[in-house]
């Protein structure tokens, strides 16, 4: 099934007008409580979690929607290994510094480790045991896992990124997706950066020159083109 095109800026998206529940893949980048709930890794940095935590309704609405409609459902999910093994020297220092040690015990278990409590996806947003999870060490989702490989086993050419933070592993997976040729949407009430500031300047820097790294639309302008 052929969908209308979304009005997103700087141009109707996909380009090419070809976006099927076949060939399109619903990214939900790292919706974890230890980034979008009290107690979690950045709540013990004293950031403000409810900002994070407001992406959380909308994009229940278009996972909802694309579930329905077939899509693929790819989830992210960044922490590391119990041991540490995985963790990179100068991560573990920055996260120190910001008060917030990676692997030590928070509210919700280690900060930021696999199989705790904070590492896991939010409730509302829970996988489906068909839909896979990318767990991933690092900012970006491509990078030491085996994202790219599903993502051509399945055809998918186009992605619509959801998730947090806007201005770190959802840009680093968009932008790497973007130099391997996939057709990239970011939904801007699905996302959210810890300062909105940044998350502005996100959705401009995604939208210069004609759409460098890909378009911008809401949550609406993407059902609208699922429902039209």
């Amino acid at each position: 099934m052929d969908f209308s095109q979304v009005q997103s800026e700087p141009y109707p998206w996909p380009y090419n007008g070809n976006w099927t529940s076949q060939n399109t893949a619903l990214m939900i980048i790292d919706m974890q409580t230890d980034f979008c709930k009290p107690g979690g890794y950045c709540d013990q940095m004293g950031l403000d979690v409810s900002i994070t935590g407001a992406a959380i309704a909308p994009t229940r609405k278009v996972l909802d929607a694309m579930r329905q409609k077939g899509f693929h459902i790819i989830h992210t999910r960044e922490g590391h290994r119990p041991d540490l093994s995985d963790l990179n020297e100068n991560k573990r220092w920055r996260s120190q510094r910001n008060g917030a040690e990676i692997g030590t015990v928070g509210v919700c278990g280690r900060l930021l480790t696999r199989g705790e409590p904070g590492w896991d996806i939010v409730p509302e947003l829970a996988p489906l045991p068909s839909e896979p999870i990318i767990d991933k060490p690092g900012k970006g989702s491509f990078y030491a896992t085996d994202l790219e490989q599903l993502l051509r086993r399945l055809e998918i050419r186009n992605l619509v990124f959801t998730g947090v933070t806007s201005d770190c592993c959802v840009h680093t997976t968009m932008r790497d997706a973007n130099d391997r040729g996939y057709e990239c949407l970011l939904l801007s009430d699905c996302s959210a950066a810890l300062d909105p500031f940044n998350h502005h300047n996100i959705l401009e820097i995604t939208k210069k020159s004609h759409g460098q790294y890909g378009t911008v639309a809401s949550s609406h302008e993407l059902l609208a083109a699922l429902h039209e």
